[in-house]
């Protein structure tokens, strides 16, 4: 998975296509992450201890990885991700610009 906790991402598809936020979680595991704003649903909450009122929620939910894509941090738009070896570390690299994604 290229897409990490922390990184601004685009959603390329489904009712949300054009949004961007960012990712809250990634769930590696089922090829989905948690992005902010984004695929939100409503719950149904009972009545407890933190909620005495209960009621209907809103959240996110999880999209699937291929739905979203990692924007550039020069151009702000959407690119594929590589791989490099700097100084000995593998670190995913903007396809657009070359710009290095991790810190």
């Amino acid at each position: 998975m290229n897409v990490k906790k922390g990184d601004k991402v685009m959603v390329i598809t489904g009712k949300d296509k054009g949004k961007t936020g960012i990712v809250l979680a990634a769930f590696p595991k089922k090829d989905r992450v948690l992005v902010e704003g984004i695929n939100i649903v409503k719950k149904h909450v009972k009545p407890s201890q933190i909620n005495p009122q209960g009621g209907i929620i809103s959240q996110e939910a999880p999209v699937h990885v291929s739905n979203v894509m990692l924007l550039d941090p020069k151009t702000n738009e959407p690119t594929r991700v590589g791989h490099k070896v700097v100084d000995g570390k593998k670190v995913r690299v903007a396809k657009k610009s070359g710009e290095v994604l991790d810190k």
